[in-house]
């Protein structure tokens, strides 16, 4: 069963708008009564007096009807917390070659739309109105890039006034992101709709007004966006290899050859959306829109349905009780004490007659009062008193201090968390204390994560649909640092690097695109992008802001060095690229070029790595080489000196075989061989060192001879040296 389209004519587009409107009304009637006057309420002051109903203001007929409007900054403490803790847009990489590189690249895109869209304002716009009346709204929208372009780009929009849009009164989920229908009004510029359609072209009221008088003024023409979504059939195929094919897209032979080829077929539908323009009581303009979801996301505080009847609130409404019990209390105390004496004495006439100076008693500083004492009789007069300062009542201060506490339990926001002193002390109470309030409204900021995770939904299914041409894109990462992707809708893979090389565009690995990165002196590789490769989902954290998380990261790199300030030669650029001081991100790279090789991005280079391997190989065999020579050299000088020693016993052998034939010939001259040997052996002249120890011997004899006998007449010899 191939695709099949059915479009409405005008006259049944005109009906069943009318028909839904009524449904719209019926069902939203009860909230936007009651969003209304809680608007009016959270927004009260001393002009307006809406936190006074009407009925009490004419009864008081002109007594004090004072507003301290403390339900305000309730609401505020919720708001401002949403503002700083928005939720992230992440997209996680689902199936069908998918890849979680592409699935940055995507979250990348989604925070350049968010920028150029100036999304936070969308954002916080919707959250103020949901916290203060129940609910509030954004868009997505598409529009051309620029006045000279063709190319379409995605803008998220705020909605100023969530009473102009109605939905789908059947739409199940919290995020609407299955309503079927929805409608929009907008006030156009009278002078805008006029130059483009002519003073005499101005729409009356159509059947779906709800405003009455107020569909059109002097200065605005109001029209209306119907957005409809439809189901278009189709016939999903599952061929042989595990693949499947719908029949819408193929056709003619190739769909015969389909069916023929295929497994298993089931009937399936695909949604539609259309957006039609209503002016006056005529479709003005047709179109579809490409993505699968109506684009318009509610932002929701809570939603009941009790018999029947939907109502949506958000935080005024629990205050409004305690809050108008405050300001009445506070009203009456100030009547009461207005309506106290301000006479500062009290005394009799007569003590005063006479002395001007009671009459600037309480304007001047006066160093005494003197006062008539006594009367013409001679009689005393009393003394003039001053009187009681003007006391409020106990009754309406413990009033007020009970409204004031009313408030904080009501809506679970209590002293600590309102920057109010209170009875916690220590930080870890003061702590507890404010996480109770963030719990008693976790379910605003848990319904904004919501909104925004529909909101970057429609963005993902947006993107390969908008963004279907080869170009070149803008990328933002978290800390709004921006880089450029080539998308190209046909490239094989959704997400592949190259180098431009001598033959052409080279494919690269994940590490030699690191090392490319990390080169100063080589290009960055390009990012080719097909968003049409894969599945992918949408997550959305909450949590800081990224200035928040860079401060804290900071802060943790700090003490961390403040610990261990050896540390600091490895997390000493983390700490600087985290810093917000001038010059920190230069201060960061320096540091990072510091970093041993180990902990640089990427690790040490691979090329560098290989070199030194080689190096190590070389250095192992050339210390085996000298290992080897330092033996050689040993065993040769072993071997000389074996030989070296050979030759000392036969030199010495024959040097005494040669005086043994000297002496047996000639005794003398074997002397003067001696002689001249040990002349050789001392380096000087032997005989002066030969007569020295023959004297000194002699000496010795002497010392160590006995006495001679008496007469023996002996002589005792001196040894003769020749």
């Amino acid at each position: 069963m191939a695709r099949t389209r059915v479009r409405a004519g005008d006259a049944a587009i005109l009906r069943e708008a009318r028909a839904r409107f009524e449904r719209c009304v019926a069902w939203e009637s009860t909230a936007r009564d009651n969003a209304l006057a809680d608007a009016r309420f959270a927004e009260g002051d001393a002009y307006n007096q809406w936190q006074w109903d009407q009925a009490v203001r004419n009864a008081r007929a002109g007594r004090p009807c004072i507003t301290h409007n403390k339900a305000r900054q309730h609401n505020l403490q919720i708001i401002n917390d949403a503002r700083q803790h928005k939720a992230q847009i992440k997209v996680t990489p689902t199936g069908g070659e998918a890849t979680y590189e592409a699935a940055q690249i995507f979250a990348g895109i989604i925070r350049r739309i968010e920028y150029q869209s100036k999304a936070v304002d969308a954002y916080s716009t919707a959250i103020f109105h949901q916290v203060q009346t129940g609910v509030g709204y954004c868009r997505v929208v598409t529009d051309y890039a620029d006045e000279n372009s063709f190319d379409q780009d995605i803008y998220i929009r705020r909605v100023p006034d969530p009473r102009t849009i109605y939905i789908d009164p059947d739409a199940k989920e919290y995020d609407k992101s299955d309503m079927m229908f929805a409608f929009v009004f907008e006030d156009i510029p009278r002078d805008a709709w006029e130059a483009a359609h002519g003073k005499d072209d101005v729409p009356e009221p159509v059947a779906l007004d709800n405003m009455g008088e107020h569909w059109n003024s002097k200065d605005h023409v109001r029209v209306a966006e119907y957005w409809r979504r439809g189901d278009v059939d189709d016939t999903l195929h599952l061929m042989p290899d595990g693949s499947t094919v719908r029949e819408s897209d193929v056709e003619g032979d190739e769909l015969d050859a389909v069916k023929a080829a295929s497994v298993q077929s089931r009937a399936v539908s695909e949604p539609e959306i259309e957006c039609i323009r209503l002016v006056g009581n005529r479709v003005d303009k047709r179109e579809e829109w490409p993505g699968r979801y109506i684009p318009i996301v509610p932002f929701i505080g809570e939603e009941t349905v009790i018999d029947g009847v939907m109502d949506r609130k958000g935080h005024t409404r629990a205050l409004i009780g305690a809050q108008q019990t405050y300001n009445y209390m506070a009203s009456q105390a100030v009547e009461q004490v207005a309506l106290q004496t301000k006479t500062p004495f009290v005394g009799d006439v007569r003590a005063f007659e006479g002395r001007p100076e009671w009459n600037h008693a309480n304007t001047a500083n006066l160093p005494y009062l003197a006062y008539n004492g006594v009367d013409d009789a001679g009689q005393p007069i009393e003394r003039p008193s001053r009187e009681q300062p003007p006391a409020m009542a106990q009754a309406y201060i413990e009033g007020m201090n009970i409204a004031r506490q009313d408030m904080m339990s009501v809506s679970g926001q209590y002293q600590a968390e309102l920057g109010m002193p209170s009875n916690e002390q220590s930080g870890v109470a003061i702590q507890q204390r404010q996480r109770q309030g963030d719990n008693a409204t976790y379910h605003y900021i848990d319904n904004q994560a919501k909104g925004i995770r529909q909101v970057g939904r429609i963005c993902l299914d947006l993107i390969p649909k908008i963004y279907d041409v080869a170009r070149v894109m803008k990328i933002m990462a978290e800390d709004g640092s921006e880089d450029d992707v080539h998308l190209v809708p046909n490239a094989p893979a959704a997400h592949q690097q190259i180098a431009m090389g001598p033959d052409g565009p080279q494919p690269l690995t994940p590490q030699q695109a690191e090392s490319m990165m990390a080169d100063p002196n080589t290009p960055n590789p390009k990012v080719i992008f097909n968003p049409n490769v894969g599945r992918y989902d949408i997550e959305a954290d909450v949590g800081p802001s990224f200035g928040t998380q860079r401060q804290e990261a900071a802060n943790a790199f700090a003490q961390i060095m403040q610990q261990n300030p050896a540390a600091f030669q490895v997390v000493g650029d983390f700490w600087a690229a985290n810093s917000d001081f001038p010059g920190a991100d230069e201060l960061a790279k320096r540091l990072q070029r510091g970093l041993p090789p180990q902990y640089k991005a990427g690790g040490p280079d691979p090329q560098v790595v290989q070199v030194q391997q080689q190096a190590h190989q070389l250095l192992g065999q050339a210390d085996q080489e000298i290992a080897q020579l330092k033996q050689q050299l040993a065993e040769a000088q072993a071997a000389a000196k074996d030989k070296s020693g050979d030759l000392s016993i036969k030199d010495y052998d024959a040097e005494t075989k040669r005086l043994q034939a000297v002496a047996a010939a000639d005794p003398v001259a074997a002397q003067v061989v001696i002689r001249s040997m040990l002349s050789q052996m001392l380096g000087m002249p032997a005989l002066p060192v030969m007569h020295e120890h023959a004297a000194a011997d002699a000496e010795h004899q002497q010392a160590i001879a006995p006495p001679p006998q008496p007469g023996n007449g002996a002589d005792s010899g001196q040894p003769t040296v020749q």
